[in-house]
Formats: structure tokens, C-alpha cells, sequence
């Protein structure tokens, strides 16, 4: 007996000990790596080079600066929900770290330039300094530092998220010009609160139980406990004490924009891009907020130069005034009724609820009472409210929450904090210098796959996109995602009642899947290659923003030569005249009833290009100029497949890359948006945004289109305005193109829809594609009315 006693002493031990390894000694560490890639040749960068300036002579661009394309928006598994989407109960391909994101922009994406920007929430010491690292050896590849294939920049992502519209102010990518250590912050400076808990803590709560009961996959689940437990080893940095005076090996956090351009601008002595995205985001923008509160002054708005209008995750540029929930004058939450093109989830969540009671048996007077106390409640909770209803299966809430008539929308548009509404408030508390935003426009991927530049190819979504999830109902149900019994009535929670749901939980992830795109792209007009053109262009905000695909676009302000107008002939309607049709007439229901000038043949002197900002009196004319992308040959070209060793080049891009024929798709219209900031605050923001102003619809030209036009309102109105352009080409292929994929009836409401799920639900194989009109946004021109 006493051997056998013995004997079990030792398994307990060994189990004991055995567990102990496995939860806080077992996994790899994991490193930024080194690229493997060689230098894109010289003769197909300038080839490409060639094939542009081409583009911008047939369109009669004169002396054209270079045109750029980059990704400012990249993760890889130095992020901690990049590595979760990595694990194998998600399907993920394992650890993908920021070498693989160099070679990758550099050969599958053909870039010209690109950021790293992993959250600094998982940020440590010995990453920060891996990731710099790795971002300067990226760089050293790129041949001639004046005339280099690509440039690499340093950068992170401030990830803040707030559980009230009070507290939340969103997501902020911060990029440094330059790579020494003294030109970047000595930390990747995180955002605190719901971001920190979650990036940081709760998770990163992976259970050993995970690699045991998947033990053949155990080493990433042991890997990604590793990663978690360096992540809570730094210790937090004091508070008060100055950026610049920190120990470089500590966790440091700034709450609110204001404390972030504190840190870098003053303190630490930078001058760095920060780039608000995602603003429109309702997959965890809570709801009611809007970006009024950061135009304060002690905000700082005017360091945050650039603003994404579109990534992976959605498009965030257009404003909507219906809302997914309202406030009264006392502050209480109460759930809208559906209006045009816009079903409110809360309200969909009674409709639910009153089905089921129905089918229960109860009388009408108690489904109804049911349906209005769900819809009470989903409304109170936000982003979590599917919590307080049990059971349902995703589809049952049809569209709710989504914009309709949107291009390529984020999961719950956020209308508030959507770029046109932020460029439309103004912050008047000292009215004679109003304080608004005075963004340049940038589109990015959002890539949690190190795969920066992913929109060239509408395939592969698992690898293309961020749709990742469990790979089977078993790894549903382990991950709590599988809900309880579909109860006949919705459970009243509050925000203690959900203070334990694990991050991701409290979101609707399931619906999420089918608005991940492979994104968008950067575009700046740029003196050179080199990195100080590149950032000096990010500093002038001669940028734009592509859903994906190359476009070129000009958008610039003229002074024309002018001769008379033509008699409008009766029209009721202003006539807004184009240049190129020498006085043929488009008119415009939002112009005055005055005829513009005809504009001539001699070349106009440029006033101001895209994101310049312009005192003026006199109506201005624009002239804009767009050319379709490059049609994509399948595969890769040569030059890419013999840059890297097979199997990594196999692993990278699998077997699809940037890969232009020398044909270009036409650009269908182009559409000027016009807004004037408000210069009273009990202004409606709808009035005051013309999206479209004027449409121009385009000749199917593949050389491109040309356009110019005058605002004659602006000279009588006599106040602040801005335009921007959108260039849209021919419809083509986009992954998640139609999202949800409803079927509508007679009448446009969505009855039935097809979901693209990102797990097991939807075939991998399935790219979930539909055709969509892909553009370029240019960055806006403001007007400062002069008097």
C-alpha cells in the first residue's frame, strides 16, 4: 500500500509540475525576424514609373509629381488579436511577424511605401526595439536611399476605446519620418482603459485546458500564453512623470488624445503623423458618440493631419442622420424606429422577441409589451446589446444596424463620428477663430495578417482579409460563442452584469465577418521617392485614399482664363460647365440659377493642389483628373517569385500578387462633395454636406477622365467651405461587396440574408465577392471666405 500511495505522490506531482510548465514556463518567444527578400528591380520600379507618367501626360498633367501608393495601417503577430486570429482553433496559419510584412509589401503588394503599426497596447521593450530593428533592415534592402524600391516606416497604433460616448475618442496610428532611435519614441505609447484591459489582460486569458485538449496544435497556444506573460511583466510607468524622463523599460499610457500629443510633441520634442481610423467603427464605438468633444482646443485636433477614410474594416467617410440610438434632454437611452434605409438593431431585437412569444402562445398585448421592453433593453447596453437577447441565430437580425446605401460601410456605421460629419461641426467657443478639423484623406488595409497592400486581387479572403474564426462548431462552443436557449423574452443587463464578458464577446463578432474587405490604400503626391519626400507629402496633406485598387487621381484648384458664359436657354437649374466639352452643359440641382463662366483652352495657373487650405473671395474652379487602375494578370510577375526563397514565397503570397497588365479600367463618374462647416452651432450637419454636389459622369475612356467646375454659391454665401473628389471606376469584384447579401423586397427592406461568415460557416474557398464601384478619395481643399 505504501509504494502505491507513493506512486500516486509521484503522478500528482508530475501532473502538478507538468501543468505548472505548461501555464507559466512552456513556449516560444517570438521574434520581429529578418527579411529574406532582395531589392525589387530597378527596372521594374521605373517601368512602373514610366507607365505613370504616361497616364498623367494623356490626361494633360504638366511637371506631375510622382504618385505613391503605401499601407499606413499594418499588424502582425506582434498584436495580440493578430496572434489570437493566428491560433489554430481560428484556422490561423500560425506566427506571422513583421518580416514577413516587409516581404510581403515589398514583392506580393509591390509597394512603394509602408508602416508597422502593431498595438501599442502588447507593446514591450524588448518588441518596440525588435520591431525598430527589423523596420531599419527592411529598409537597408531598399537599394539607392535616394531612389529606393520602397520605404519602411516605424509607427504603432494608440488603440483607445471607451465604454460611454464621454469617454471614447477611437483609434490613432502614430508614424515617425525617421528610423533612429532618437527620431522615434522610446516606447509604443498605449491608450488606457477597455483597449488595455482587453489587448493586455482578459484576452489573453487562454486556458492550458486549449493546448491540451488540441495537443497536436499545442506549441502556438503555448506560444501565445509566452507572449501574454511578457506582455504583464512590464511594470506600468509612474504617472506624472514626463515622456522624456521615463525608464525606456516600462509600460507607458496616455488616456486621451490630449495626453498622446503631450507626450510626442512636447515632451519627447517629435513631429509625427497621427492618423485617426476606424471612426465610424459601431463594432466598438459605443453607441451616441460623436467627435465633437476632441475639436476642443486642449485636444490638439490640429496633430491629427491625416484621417484613414477607409481599411479593411469598412468605409467611414459618409454621414447618415438616422441613428442606432437617441438620447433625450435627460439623458436616457431610448431605440429609434426604422426609418429610410436604416433598421436600428434594437428594433430588430423586438421583432424577434415578439416572434417568439408568439410562437409561445402569449396574447398580442404581451408581445408587444415583450418587443418594446427588448428593444429598452438592447438599447441600454450599447455595442453588447445581442447579449440580452438568448439563442438567436445571426441572421435573424437581417440588416439591422447597417447603412444601406453606403460604399463598402463598417459593421453599425457610426454616423457621428464619420469623416463627413467631422469636417462639417465646428467647435465656436470663441467664434471669431473656429476650430474644426483639417484632415488629409489616406485610405490603409488594417491587416492583421502582416500582408500590407492587400486590396490588388478580390481573392483568397481568409489570407486577403481579416476574416478568421473558429474552425469548427466544436471551437465555437469552446470559445463561449455558442449563446443559450432562445427565450421568449430579452434579460434586462447592466454594465456590472457584463464587467466579466471577455472582450470580443461583447461585440457582435458573428455579423462582423461579412464587412472585412482586403482595404484600401495610401496615395500621396510626392517630390521623390525618398523617405523625406514621402513624409513631406504627408505633412503637406497631398494625399488620398484608394478602396484597394491604383487609381491616379488630381484634384486641384485653377485659375482659369475665362470667357463669357452661354445663355442658359430657360433651364431652371444652374449650369455647371466643363472645360473639356467647350460649353457643353451639366447641370446641378445644388448650384444658384447664374450661369458659370466658360472656361478656355489656355493652360490655368494652379492655385492649391488636394489638403491645402486657401483664403479666397471670388467662387473658385477645381480641375480634376482621374485614370482607372491597371487591369491584374493572375498569378505573380518573375521578378517577384525569384526574390525570396520558394517556400517562403509560397507562404507569402500563395501564388497571387500585385501583377498590372498594361490595360486600365474606366473611370465611370466623379463626384464632388462639398460641405461649410458650421458657423452656428444649432446648424444641422445634413444641410450643410452636399454629398454628391455635382456628378460628372464620364465617357468610357481608359486614358481617363478630365473635369472642372466653379461653385458660383460660394462668392454670395460668403463662408468657409471645403470639396473633396471621389473618382469611381467601373463596377469589379470586391471581397464582402455586398456584406450581409440581402434580398430585399418591393418595397427595399432586407428580408432574407446570406452572411459571409469569417469561420467555419462559410466555405475558405468562398471570396464572398460582389462587383462594386472602387474609388479614390482626395484629400479635401479648404476655403477660408476672406471677410
Amino acid at each position: 500500500m505504501r509504494y502505491v500511495l507513493i506512486a500516486l505522490a509521484i503522478l500528482v506531482v508530475a501532473i502538478g509540475g507538468g501543468y505548472y510548465y505548461l501555464a507559466n514556463i512552456a513556449g516560444d518567444v517570438m521574434h520581429a525576424g529578418e527579411p529574406q527578400a532582395t531589392v525589387r528591380p530597378a527596372d521594374v520600379v521605373q517601368a512602373r514609373q514610366d507607365a505613370q507618367t504616361d497616364a498623367a501626360a494623356a490626361v494633360d498633367v504638366s511637371e506631375p509629381k510622382q504618385i505613391l501608393f503605401g499601407d499606413l495601417h499594418v499588424h502582425t503577430t506582434f498584436s495580440t488579436d493578430a496572434f489570437l486570429w493566428a491560433l489554430p482553433m481560428n484556422s490561423g496559419p500560425g506566427a506571422h511577424p513583421v518580416a514577413d510584412a516587409c516581404d510581403f509589401a515589398r514583392h506580393c503588394s509591390a509597394l512603394d511605401f509602408w508602416s508597422i503599426t502593431d498595438h501599442a497596447e502588447a507593446s514591450t521593450p524588448r518588441r518596440w526595439k525588435e520591431a525598430k530593428e527589423t523596420i531599419r533592415q527592411c529598409n537597408a534592402v531598399s537599394g539607392d536611399p535616394a531612389n529606393p524600391d520602397m520605404v519602411s516606416f516605424i509607427g504603432f497604433e494608440w488603440t483607445q476605446v471607451g465604454q460611454t460616448p464621454a469617454e471614447h475618442y477611437g483609434h490613432k496610428n502614430v508614424i515617425f519620418r525617421g528610423l533612429n532611435d532618437d527620431e522615434v519614441s522610446p516606447r509604443a505609447i498605449a491608450a488606457g482603459g477597455v483597449a488595455t484591459d482587453a489587448l493586455r489582460n482578459s484576452v489573453g486569458n487562454l486556458p492550458v485546458a486549449t493546448a491540451l485538449v488540441d495537443w497536436e496544435n499545442r506549441q502556438p497556444y503555448l506560444n501565445f500564453r509566452q507572449f501574454m506573460r511578457e506582455v504583464r511583466a512590464v511594470p506600468e510607468c509612474p504617472a506624472g512623470v514626463p515622456s522624456n524622463e521615463l525608464d525606456t523599460q516600462c509600460y507607458e499610457a496616455a488616456d486621451t488624445p490630449e495626453d498622446l500629443a503631450r507626450k510626442l510633441f512636447d515632451e519627447l520634442a517629435l513631429d509625427p503623423v497621427i492618423i485617426p481610423h476606424g471612426t465610424s467603427w459601431g463594432f466598438y464605438t459605443p453607441t451616441g458618440t460623436t467627435l465633437d468633444k476632441q475639436l476642443t482646443a486642449r485636444m490638439r485636433p490640429e496633430n491629427q493631419e491625416l484621417i484613414e477614410v477607409m481599411s479593411g474594416h469598412g468605409n467611414s467617410e459618409e454621414y447618415r442622420p438616422w441613428r442606432s440610438a437617441t438620447l433625450d434632454g435627460e439623458g436616457n437611452i431610448a431605440c429609434p424606429a426604422p426609418s429610410h434605409n436604416y433598421l436600428p438593431t434594437c428594433w430588430r431585437a423586438g421583432e424577434i422577441i415578439r416572434a417568439r412569444c408568439e410562437e409561445a402562445g402569449e396574447d398580442e398585448a404581451t408581445c408587444t409589451t415583450r418587443a418594446e421592453e427588448a428593444r429598452h433593453n438592447f438599447a441600454q447596453l450599447s455595442i453588447a446589446g445581442h447579449l440580452t437577447i438568448t439563442g438567436e441565430d445571426p441572421s435573424e437580425y437581417l440588416d439591422a444596424g447597417q447603412c444601406r446605401d453606403c460604399f463598402l460601410p463598417p459593421f453599425n456605421h457610426r454616423p457621428g463620428t464619420s469623416v463627413q460629419y467631422g469636417l462639417a461641426v465646428s467647435n465656436l467657443d470663441d467664434p471669431d477663430n473656429p476650430k474644426r478639423f483639417n484632415w488629409g484623406f489616406i485610405a490603409s488595409s488594417d491587416t492583421h495578417r502582416a500582408r500590407p497592400g492587400t486590396g490588388y486581387k478580390a481573392v483568397d479572403r481568409e489570407y486577403q482579409s481579416d476574416a478568421r474564426g473558429p474552425r469548427s462548431k466544436v471551437w465555437a462552443d469552446r470559445q463561449n460563442l455558442k449563446k443559450q436557449e432562445a427565450l421568449p423574452y430579452s434579460k434586462p443587463l447592466t454594465r456590472e452584469d457584463i464587467a466579466d464578458v471577455p472582450g470580443f464577446q461583447l461585440t457582435e463578432f458573428e455579423r462582423q465577418g461579412s464587412f472585412w474587405t482586403a482595404g484600401g490604400l495610401a496615395a500621396v503626391h510626392s517630390e521623390g521617392r525618398d523617405r523625406d519626400a514621402i513624409f513631406d507629402a504627408f505633412k503637406r496633406k497631398e494625399t488620398y485614399g484608394t478602396s484597394g485598387p491604383r487609381i491616379l487621381l488630381w484634384f486641384d484648384m485653377i485659375d482659369p482664363v475665362e470667357v463669357p458664359a452661354p445663355e442658359l436657354g430657360g433651364d431652371s437649374e444652374a449650369d455647371m460647365v466643363d472645360a473639356d466639352t467647350a460649353g457643353e452643359k451639366e447641370t446641378d440641382a445644388a448650384a444658384e440659377d447664374t450661369a458659370a463662366p466658360v472656361l478656355s483652352d489656355a493652360e490655368p495657373v494652379v492655385v492649391a493642389s488636394m489638403g491645402a487650405t486657401v483664403e479666397r473671395s471670388k467662387s473658385p474652379t477645381f480641375r480634376v483628373k482621374a485614370v482607372g487602375a491597371f487591369k491584374q494578370k493572375p498569378r505573380c510577375p518573375d521578378s517577384a517569385e525569384a526574390s525570396m526563397p520558394q517556400d517562403r514565397f509560397d507562404s507569402l503570397c500563395r501564388g497571387e500578387c500585385y501583377n498590372p497588365t498594361d490595360t486600365r479600367h474606366v473611370i465611370d463618374r466623379i463626384e464632388i462633395i462639398r460641405i461649410r462647416p458650421q458657423i452656428d452651432g444649432t446648424e444641422d450637419v445634413a444641410e450643410l454636406i452636399d454629398d454628391a454636389f455635382i456628378t460628372h459622369q464620364c465617357e468610357p475612356d481608359e486614358a481617363g477622365c478630365t473635369f472642372t467646375f466653379t461653385d458660383p454659391e460660394y462668392e454670395t454665401l460668403g463662408r468657409d467651405t471645403l470639396y473633396y473628389a471621389r473618382a469611381v471606376q467601373e463596377k469589379t469584384p470586391a471581397i464582402n461587396g455586398a456584406n450581409l447579401r440581402c434580398e430585399f423586397d418591393a418595397d427595399g427592406n432586407c428580408i432574407k440574408v446570406n452572411p459571409c461568415y469569417a469561420d467555419y460557416r462559410t466555405d475558405a474557398d468562398d471570396a464572398c465577392t460582389a462587383d462594386v464601384g472602387h474609388r479614390a478619395w482626395s484629400s479635401p481643399i479648404y476655403l477660408t471666405h476672406r471677410g
